[in-house]
């Protein structure tokens, strides 16, 4: 994942904005209404990596990624998780550094937008803020090769406002498989397991993306708090290993957990998987390097530019954000209605068309309605079920703290 700056905005701001332009859906007054009342939770975003660039300023309106403050507001997003996020490549007292490094940077963002943004570490802080009219700000660490399998680690990203972390990323951690690289361990190692039961003690909600089927049912039977999915769709509509099928989509509901579907192209169309060949990952990667040079800085946005280009000129199939809503129903009839929410990827993953960036979430809480949605449930849909999971996890974490005294 590249540290994304202003570096290319401006090569990259017209060609893209010709690519996305297209008539917006009728939101209905019904569904606008529904949408700013209710809290509005997005469990996955790598805005993080901009946070790191001097250059960036969440608070202003930017031409390139998918988020900040004047678009989140314009979106009704009301509370972000901040994804903590290096490649599992990297690990020990290095992996520890620039984690601490990028929740600082959640940590001065928040400071620095004291009437825009609040760091958030609860349920009740989240319901705060949207009755102040402010941006929850939370943090999910994306991997558990950042605790250099220590377990002291989890404590201090707890007590610094981390609130889930996902097991593994792209590769195996030193105690549990991902979904994918090869499996080692079958599953979650012991200490694997003593990781999760500390996740629980700590109040760090469990996350299953990214993990392997077997690491995942490990976790589901260690865990005494619901499980999140931060950034995972529905295998049944997409198979993607990263995917969850429909067994544990149920497993992971019969404990009280929540699948948040991702918007990645990559986790929605098993076409447009099936034509991203390695040939066009070279022309990609070569459009990268001829656009930014030895500059990483740029990678990220000229990367999902350049894929967005190649599916308006029918080189990869496009993509469209409905897709978003079929997982959402696909994961409501086989879970319930109680165990679906919301993770986008934003920032750091190609986007579908239509779905461009935070200010066309309301297109979602439209197009639920439009399918039948009671209000109710589209509430849940859109954040009230994660506040639940949240409040499960307090509760666990208060228990098992007192049982540890």
């Amino acid at each position: 994942m590249w540290i994304l700056s202003l570096c290319c905005a401006f090569a990259v701001a017209l060609p893209l904005a010709a690519l996305i332009a297209s008539d917006k859906p009728v939101i209905s007054k019904e569904a606008h209404d529904l949408h700013f009342r209710s809290i509005v939770i997005d469990t996955h975003d790598d805005t993080t990596q901009r946070l790191l660039d001097p250059n960036f300023d969440i608070g202003v309106r930017h031409s390139d990624g998918n988020v900040d403050v004047p678009r989140m507001r314009e979106g009704g997003l009301g509370g972000i998780f901040f994804s903590i996020y290096i490649p599992g490549t990297i690990t020990g007292p290095e992996a520890v550094k620039q984690a601490l490094d990028q929740i600082d940077a959640v940590r001065e963002t928040v400071a620095k937008h004291p009437n825009d943004m609040v760091l958030a570490r609860t349920a009740a802080d989240v319901r705060r803020a949207h009755q102040e009219g402010k941006i929850a700000a939370l943090m999910g660490v994306e991997g558990g090769h950042m605790i250099a399998d220590d377990l002291r680690i989890l404590r201090i990203y707890a007590d610094l406002g981390v609130r889930y972390m996902t097991l593994t990323h792209m590769v195996n951690t030193d105690w549990g498989d991902s979904s994918t690289d090869k499996p080692v361990h079958n599953g979650l190692t012991d200490f694997g397991k003593q990781v999760v039961r500390e996740m629980n003690r700590d109040g760090i909600m469990v996350d299953i993306s990214h993990v392997s089927d077997k690491t995942f049912y490990d976790a589901l039977a260690v865990s005494q708090a619901p499980l999140i999915a931060s950034h995972s769709s529905c295998r049944a509509l997409c198979n993607a290993p990263r995917n969850m099928t429909d067994d544990m989509i149920r497993a992971l509901a019969a404990k009280g957990g929540v699948i948040q579907i991702n918007y990645h192209v990559g986790f929605l169309s098993n076409a447009y998987r099936a034509a991203d060949t390695p040939e066009i990952d070279k022309e990609i990667d070569a459009e990268v390097t001829k656009r930014c040079g030895k500059d990483s800085g740029c990678g990220e946005v000229v990367e999902n530019t350049v894929t967005r280009q190649f599916m308006a000129e029918g080189k990869l199939p496009r993509v469209d954000w409905s897709l978003i809503v079929d997982n959402i129903d696909h994961a409501v009839k086989v879970g319930g209605v109680d165990h679906v929410g919301l993770g986008s990827d934003f920032d750091g993953s190609v986007m579908p068309f239509g779905m461009d960036d935070a200010s066309d979430l309301p297109k979602i809480t439209n197009a639920l309605l439009n399918r039948g949605y009671s209000d109710a449930d589209v509430q849940k849909i859109l954040g009230g079920n994660t506040l639940r999971v949240m409040e499960a996890a307090e509760a666990t974490a208060k228990r098992l703290q007192g049982e540890k005294l």
